[in-house]
């Protein structure tokens, strides 16, 4: 019986993978970064994250907050988390339904299509920060070659070549300042 117990015990005491990772991930609200804040959804559940991205300065998107989750695997870091904004945004690298199309978020390895390159996919030191930095950054610069949303895309095409100042944006349909900080 007593070596029942004992099993019992160190199997509580094993982690899921990236479990401790993710548990050092939630020390970043003690140094937040500027453009957003994140945290836990729930306290119980450390693999769902609520962030607000702050609209990139001297971008359209300037003056929005735009509110997404980010889902990690239990595998994490192994492989990437999944962002989904919440807050509507028109963008090349953001699906309609909200998902983003980044790089930094695809899975880790060889792009069949050949147009990442490895080093530019998910990679396990990756963290929240570097993850929202990418997507701040992919604000102020969309990526029309591979976009998320065709029509984003080919509007972005017709009004500028770069794409940084052709893409209407929603930020006056942006996140309340009141339902910025919930989490």
């Amino acid at each position: 019986m007593a070596k029942l117990l004992t099993v019992r015990v160190q199997a509580s005491r094993l982690k899921q993978p990236g479990q401790q990772r993710m548990t050092k991930n939630k020390e970043l609200n003690k140094n937040p970064v500027e453009g957003f804040s994140a945290g836990l959804i729930d306290d119980e559940d450390i693999y769902k994250w609520e962030v607000v991205i702050i609209g990139p300065q001297d971008t359209l998107y300037e003056g929005g907050f735009f509110k997404a989750y980010l889902t990690f695997p239990y595998d994490y870091p192994l492989r990437p988390p999944k962002m989904k904004f919440i807050t509507e945004i028109w963008h090349p690298n953001v699906a309609k339904n909200g998902d983003v199309c980044i790089s930094i978020l695809h899975e880790p390895g060889e792009d069949k299509f050949g147009y990442e390159k490895p080093e530019e996919r998910w990679l396990p030191i990756h963290t929240v920060e570097t993850i929202m930095i990418s997507v701040i950054s992919m604000l102020a610069d969309p990526n029309s070659d591979s976009p998320a949303n065709v029509d984003a895309a080919a509007y972005c095409g017709m009004i500028s070549p770069d794409c940084r100042f052709g893409i209407p944006v929603v930020s006056n349909r942006s996140v309340s300042n009141a339902d910025i900080f919930e989490f």
